[in-house]
């Protein structure tokens, strides 16, 4: 499936047909009445959907305009929205009869739900994260471990989430008959960006219902981080078709869009392939794929999901950024004013909307997806400010 000139299929011969086999797989499960009760199931008892939708009231009357409230996906069962994705795909990989599962990360939060599902449902379980990233997020790889997952330190290129998606993909494409690849964002061939928003989609399926429940409207807008676009692209799509409602996405910034530490696809780069899919990519002038930055180790990838580049082409999604400062204030303001401590990911969108929401009127109703929580991130955080935890 395509969107636009965007998506596809770029990948070798011998690993297009494992994709295809995920493909027609997806394409019957997708209709099967017993798979989707099985997963709407495991959303419900295991993940513990829905997730509330939280109005933010210290945070609204401070900043004195719209009306904040906020999609909690980071109280869903291992801390994000990572889990409504990857229970759908590991259900269909138990379907296919596959034995493993694996994934590449970068936050953490994606290899975690990742080991989890597999322990679940009782499957090995392989997760690759970039060196960079492993230092990062040291408390999620112990968590991995603790699951029962092997985590494998990618040691080469830049050490971080583009570097760990190719380290992944080369495994398994040494393991096709017997492993799954669990992508766990909106990006890669098809059909995986389409099948990650399928399963993400209930994030916005649930904000529309909440939202009619506590507002007896739709939100005026709707704002999520973008990295890969998992969490955003399952905001946003119960919402595509109404025009009314303003959907905003916010990347990551890092140092500032005037240097080369960044990870701003969308407002940057340029019509490219990278990870079996055209879609925008940040280049360097030869051509390659440019070096990327962000605080945040779930956004430092140089690409994109491929329906986030056909969405801004058309009109409908707003992608800005926020640099690296402007999340950092965002996590302790939303931790001091409304006792939430957010993912760095989450904070990006939760920076957005400050800026955004004193400008508006008071009747205006702003919905940020957050994302995840912010425990994996304290400690970097601190250590950026120049405070050492003891352990």
């Amino acid at each position: 499936m395509e969107f636009g000139k965007f998506g596809g299929q770029f990948v070798p011969d011998h690993i297009l047909k494992a994709v295809k086999e995920v493909e027609e797989a997806y394409n019957t499960y997708k209709q099967d009445p017993e798979f989707l009760h099985e997963f709407k199931t495991l959303l419900h008892e295991y993940a513990g959907r829905p997730s509330l939708l939280y109005y933010a009231k210290n945070m609204t009357e401070d900043l004195g305009g719209a009306k904040i409230y906020f999609k909690r996906e980071d109280l869903n069962h291992t801390g994000a929205h990572k889990i409504n994705n990857v229970l759908g795909q590991a259900l269909l990989a138990k379907k296919m009869g596959k034995k493993k599962l694996i994934a590449e990360t970068g936050a953490g939060q994606h290899g975690v739900a990742t080991a989890t599902a597999a322990a679940l449902f009782g499957m090995e379980c392989e997760i690759h994260m970039g060196a960079v990233d492993c230092e990062k997020q040291a408390l999620n790889v112990y968590r991995m471990e603790l699951l029962g997952a092997k985590v494998v330190p990618v040691q080469f290129g830049l050490r971080t989430l583009k570097e760990a998606v190719d380290s992944a993909l080369m495994t398994w494409s040494q393991e096709l008959d017997t492993t799954f690849y669990l992508i766990g964002s909106a990006v890669g061939p098809h059909p995986y960006p389409v099948m990650v928003k399928d399963f993400q989609s209930v994030i916005s399926r649930e904000i529309k219902a909440q939202m009619l429940e506590k507002e007896g409207r739709l939100p005026d807008m709707v704002i999520a981080c973008v990295g890969g676009g998992s969490n955003a692209i399952g905001a946003f799509a119960d919402f595509l078709d109404d025009k009314d409602v303003k959907l905003v996405g916010v990347e990551a910034a890092g140092r500032g869009l005037n240097t080369k530490d960044h990870a701003a696809t969308m407002m940057l780069g340029q019509t490219g392939v990278i990870h079996g899919m055209n879609t925008k990519v940040l280049l360097e002038p030869d051509g390659e794929i440019s070096p990327v930055y962000s605080i945040s180790a779930g956004l430092d990838y140089p690409g994109v999901g491929p329906e986030h580049a056909y969405l801004e082409e058309i009109g409908r999604v707003e992608y800005t950024s926020a640099t690296d400062l402007e999340a950092i204030e965002a996590f302790e303001y939303l931790s001091k004013k409304e006792g939430i401590i957010p993912a760095i990911e989450s904070s990006h969108a939760i920076a957005e909307v400050m800026k955004r929401a004193k400008t508006l009127p008071k009747e205006t109703i702003i919905v940020v997806n957050l994302s995840g929580r912010g425990d994996k991130d304290v400690k970097q955080i601190a250590k950026y400010q120049g405070k050492t935890l003891i352990d």
